[in-house]
């Protein structure tokens, strides 16, 4: 598993994200998310926004799907998931039960936070994104399955909240619709696509003072 690479984040981020994966910032998100009411929301696939520590301080894990799966999404920066199967409850359920196939993790159902709303992908499926706490890594032994998972790795808070760090990519349709999506550098892989537009909202729940999201989607305009 890849170490932080490439995201040292000095003093200015240190200052940091520290009281993040405390007990009164996971009451707080949890209530945020409830009021949310995300969790009724029906989605066709869910992923995991796993929290983490490593080596005392606040990151998110990330995996590089692995390019045997093929497809539009193989050899992309993701989190853990995939779509629900028909035994799922919940998208909590699948969530947990792909972290368990993809990072041979179990992550316990009292770990999980909350549901963040749920985002269409690029074909247009639903995605559920559920927020957990894994707690420190070191303490995981993580058995990625290389039929899914290329790579793992993590990312501080403290990098991801460093302007030097944070792009955006500008896209404009063939109907003239622009819209921009958010992009995290500098660390092993760029983060990037729905990943990143997940990354963006988690750490607007998770430090709402320190970040605020500088993309914008303008509303489409009514056809005539």
């Amino acid at each position: 598993m890849a170490g932080p690479g490439g995201a040292g984040a000095g003093a200015a981020g240190a200052a940091d994200a520290g009281g993040v994966l405390s007990g009164g910032s996971e009451r707080r998100c949890r209530a945020r998310l409830a009021a949310g009411g995300a969790g009724g929301a029906a989605a066709a696939a869910a992923v995991l926004v796993p929290l983490c520590s490593v080596r005392g301080r606040p990151a998110l894990l990330f995996t590089l799907r692995s390019r045997r799966l093929g497809g539009p999404h193989s050899g992309d920066v993701s989190f853990p998931g995939g779509r629900r199967d028909p035994a799922d409850a919940d998208a909590v359920a699948t969530a947990l039960r792909e972290t368990r196939e993809e990072l041979g993790v179990a992550v316990a159902a009292a770990s999980v936070w909350g549901q963040l709303r749920t985002l269409p992908d690029r074909q247009g499926m639903t995605i559920a994104p559920v927020v957990a706490n894994l707690g420190p890594l070191e303490a995981l032994t993580l058995t990625p399955n290389p039929d899914e998972v290329e790579e793992v790795f993590t990312l501080p808070l403290a990098h991801l909240l460093r302007e030097e760090n944070q792009g955006y990519t500008h896209f404009r349709t063939a109907t003239g619709y622009g819209y921009t999506l958010p992009v995290f550098l500098n660390g092993p892989h760029r983060v990037w696509g729905l990943t990143a537009i997940i990354t963006e909202l988690t750490l607007e729940l998770l430090l709402p003072g320190r970040y605020r999201r500088k993309t914008h989607v303008p509303a489409r305009k009514p056809v005539a």
